[in-house]
């Protein structure tokens, strides 16, 4: 008797105009297709009805995230990923298409016989509960930004610690060749951006989208920085606390649940946005990056890290992934490293350096993707299976994004000139890199005139401002 996925394989190939590039093994345990390839499992006739009522990206999503269809344990994820992408990509003008009238023709009946045969045709499966249900209010407005990134950040710090490691750091890391494990990768990369700003002891540090308080927690320590992060998340404005209060850098650090765009507490000598920037959105761009101007002293830094995607072709439009928008990032935007260097640059913003960290993050991915399978059970108990295997496919998917130059990473560095064209940086990165001497830009002080350094010393070593607020 013929079994199922031998049944559905010749027609998939029909459709697509190609074999496909990994086996299948249906519920009845029949299994067909390369020898030696990765093997994808339908579990029940669902899988079938989540890619006939959406039969694209987005179905095999859900269908993947209810656990109707897996990849068996045997099999690698990347392989089978990279076997989808390759077959999403490919384009045949030759290869058959279905329209309302072949479905009436000969190869129409034979499909839908097929399709009967398999129990396909049926009601839509319910969706899996962990897809984002559709967002009230405008595109990017404040309460809807907030529900966007509740989605993604709210599902509880206990769960990111299993993924993330005890840095709990939600960005690519940075391997150096003493960086032989994650934490140090992550410690790496928090250096790094300190170094690019500049810190020095009580200089003023805003953190937009300031995470679980990592960063911060680095520059108060090493650099002796007083600090301000701002988050949408709860849960992360509550853990960033938490270790703040641990550490004993109350004094130093103080944590708010605010929008950048509620931010009015500036000047600032030093600007991290780490990781938030995607959640802006291409129409709400501009005005980020001329309210951190704004928020920024003249000779202060800015350090953008920022996820970009490659350049349209002339004419071609720019479309999010439906799983991406459905499951992780809802109302995401990635623009390509060009638009938003130009964008900071009509902000009036000085660009000094731009370093590419593509590598870093596919490896970075790899190693969350490690955690979270090394805890799988715990993981599972934390939350949903439905959201643990969300972000298994999203970690996995994004992993080979970034290693075949699909998406990149870039940190920006850039600066607010002073008045007459000094950007307080010096002449050369390797100085800069290494921490030489630099002026601390000046802020108008609080009970004095501006460049009074008892004043600015009173103004930079009291109570901490209260924040900005955004995510990461």
């Amino acid at each position: 008797m013929t079994g199922t996925a031998e049944r559905l394989a010749p027609v998939l190939a029909e459709l697509l105009g190609t074999e496909l590039p990994v086996r299948l093994r249906g519920w009845d345990g029949v299994e067909t297709g390369p020898p030696g390839a990765a093997v994808l499992v339908l579990a029940n006739r669902r899988a079938l009805r989540h890619l006939l009522w959406r039969p694209d990206e987005l179905g095999l999503a859900r269908a993947y995230v209810a656990g109707d269809l897996r990849v068996d344990p045997e099999s690698d994820l990347y392989e089978v990923l990279a076997a989808v992408a390759r077959l999403a990509e490919r384009t045949d003008p030759a290869a058959p298409r279905v329209t309302l009238g072949s479905l009436f023709g000969a190869r129409g009946r034979r499909l839908l016989g097929t399709a009967l045969r398999l129990g396909a045709i049926g009601p839509r499966p319910p969706l899996p509960p962990e897809e984002a249900r559709r967002l009230k209010g405008s595109r990017h407005s404040l309460g809807r930004d907030r529900t966007a990134i509740s989605h993604h950040y709210d599902v509880g710090n206990d769960f990111y610690r299993l993924v993330l490691g005890p840095s709990m750091v939600y960005s690519c890391a940075y391997w150096t060749p003493r960086a032989t494990t994650l934490e140090l990768a992550q410690e790496a990369k928090l250096d790094l951006v300190c170094r690019k700003l500049g810190l020095r002891p009580g200089m003023r540090m805003l953190d937009v989208g300031c995470g679980w308080g990592s960063l911060l927690m680095h520059a108060a320590r090493h650099y002796g920085v007083v600090g301000t992060g701002v988050t949408l998340s709860e849960e992360q404005a509550r853990g960033a606390r938490e270790r703040i209060a641990e550490a004993g850098l109350t004094d130093q650090l103080t944590i708010r649940l605010q929008d950048y765009r509620e931010i009015s507490d500036g000047p600032y000598q030093a600007i991290s946005s780490v990781g938030m920037a995607e959640h802006v959105g291409t129409e709400q761009y501009r005005r980020y990056a001329g309210l951190l101007y704004e928020l920024l002293a003249p000779g202060g830094r800015l350090l953008n890290h920022q996820i970009a995607r490659r350049p349209s072709a002339p004419g071609e439009r720019y479309r999010t992934s439906p799983f991406i928008t459905a499951y992780v990032f809802p109302d995401g935007d990635l623009a390509p490293i060009g638009a938003t260097v130009s964008l900071l640059e009509q902000a009036g913003f000085e660009i000094r350096d731009v370093e590419s960290l593509r590598e870093h993050y596919g490896r970075t991915l790899r190693a969350w993707v490690d955690n979270l399978e090394a805890h799988w059970e715990r993981a599972n108990e934390l939350t949903t299976p439905g959201r643990v295997r969300v972000w298994r496919l999203y970690m996995a998917a994004s992993a080979l994004a970034f290693e075949e130059n699909r998406i990149g990473v870039n940190q920006v560095l850039a600066v607010r000139t002073a008045a007459a064209g000094d950007s307080g940086l010096p002449g050369t990165r390797a100085e800069w890199l290494t921490g030489a001497d630099a002026p601390i830009p000046a802020v108008a002080a609080a009970d004095g005139p501006p460049g009074d350094p008892d004043a600015q010393a009173r103004e930079l070593t009291g109570s901490p401002a209260n924040g900005l607020g955004s995510s990461r």
